[in-house]
Parts: C-alpha cells; sequence; structure tokens
C-alpha cells in the first residue's frame, strides 16, 4: 500500500526450506563416510542439526516482528485454499494495512516505524488462535489465514483487532502515536478457481476500506 519497503536492517534469508533440506541430507551423508570415531560424527551432526534448525527458521521468519515472511505466506496459503477446495471446508483470509504508514516514518523516523511494526505483530498474535497463520506481507502489510471458520465468523477477532490497535498506547520516545489499520478480508467459495482470486478477493476488499475512511473492516461480497 503506502510504502512497501521493508523497514527492518535485516533481509530475509533467501534459501528455500527445499534447498535447506536437500543440503543437510547431503552434509549427514558426507559425515558419516568420513574415517573419524562415530562419538565424533554424531557430535558434529548434533551440531550441524542444530545450524540447520536456526537456518530453516530464518528461512519462513520476517527479522523485524518474528512473523512468518511472504514465501512461507505464498506456501502456506495456497495449501490451505486446496485443503478447503478438497473438503469442502471453511477458511477465511484477511489483508490488514497500517493506515498512514510512510506519515510514521516521515514524522517520527524508521526506528519508531519499527517499533510500530512490531507492536501491531504483537496484538495480531494475541488476537488469533494457535491454529491461524499470521504473516508479515511486506512493508506495513500483514496477513492471516483463519482456518475452519467462515468469514461472518472471521469478523469477530478481526473487528476485535481493529479496535484493539485503535486503542492501543503506542509510545516512542516519550510520543503518543495513535495507529490504526485497514482489513480487507475474504473466504473461499465453491466458484472460486484459484487461490490467487482469494487474495484478490481480499486485496479488492481492502482498497475498499482504505477509500471509505480508513480504520475499517470491507469483506468481499
Amino acid at each position: 500500500m503506502e510504502d512497501r519497503r521493508e523497514n527492518s536492517l535485516g533481509a530475509n534469508f533467501d534459501l528455500p526450506p527445499s534447498v535447506l533440506d536437500e543440503i543437510q541430507k547431503n552434509i549427514e551423508d558426507i559425515i558419516l563416510n568420513f574415517d573419524i570415531p562415530e562419538g565424533n560424527k554424531l557430535d558434529v551432526i548434533k551440531k550441524i542439526n542444530f545450524m540447520y534448525s536456526q537456518t530453516r527458521y530464518m528461512s519462513v521468519t520476517d527479522p523485524l516482528t518474528g512473523l512468518y515472511n511472504r514465501r512461507h505466506f505464498e506456501d502456506n496459503l495456497e495449501r490451505e485454499f486446496l485443503r478447503a477446495a478438497r473438503y469442502d471446508s471453511k477458511l477465511s483470509f484477511a489483508i490488514i494495512d497500517v493506515d498512514y504508514f510512510k506519515k510514521v516514518n516521515d514524522t517520527y523516523g524508521h526506528s519508531c516505524g519499527d517499533y510500530v511494526l512490531k507492536e501491531v505483530a504483537y496484538l495480531i498474535l494475541q488476537t488469533f488462535r494457535k491454529t491461524d497463520m499470521v504473516f508479515r506481507y511486506g512493508g506495513e502489510e500483514f496477513a492471516v489465514i483463519i482456518t475452519e471458520t467462515p468469514i461472518d465468523k472471521a469478523v469477530i477477532p478481526l473487528e476485535r483487532l481493529r479496535k484493539s490497535i485503535n486503542e492501543y498506547k503506542f509510545c516512542y520516545n516519550g510520543q503518543s502515536l495513535t495507529v490504526t489499520v485497514s482489513i480487507g478480508a475474504a473466504e473461499v467459495t465453491k466458484d472460486m478457481q484459484s487461490v490467487h482470486s482469494l487474495f484478490e478477493d481480499a486485496d479488492k476488499a481492502l482498497y475498499k476500506a482504505k477509500e471509505n475512511g480508513r480504520n475499517q473492516i470491507q469483506i468481499s461480497p
């Protein structure tokens, strides 16, 4: 939306998990064939597995907010869409955008922008169930996959989130800030042909929320 620039000093780790899995397997095979004591081999493999788990975590995680990143979002949204379509289960999806985020950066600086994003991420995580999936989609945009939930039920936590952000006491270096979000939501329907349609429906609803004054939820018809 307003400012899609990454606000963190770090960058997303750019190796897909499938590649990391293959690298780990190959390294283990090499170590097992080394002419060294078996006990040493096990110690080395344990250390490699630990480093691997950390690297894999980095590959799916946004470094600023600790939420899942865009790559993980794309993989999971498609998987959940296909599952809902196959089993005729309910699936809702929402895009959450911080209103006037560029103004926050321009007025208070990018460190303040980072603070706002981290606090919003925390509030989103506090709102949704562990079975739901929360992502930083990019810039000031977040995405939530709300599993096993029709849109009329998904609106309840989304409205609770909107209200909690609006009422939250954001304070950075002694400065109080008012932060609001606009939310676009959609659900999987029987005539929906692809996951792209689900995303586009939510995105259009988000733009409608922006056009209608922000700090609100709009649902795709």
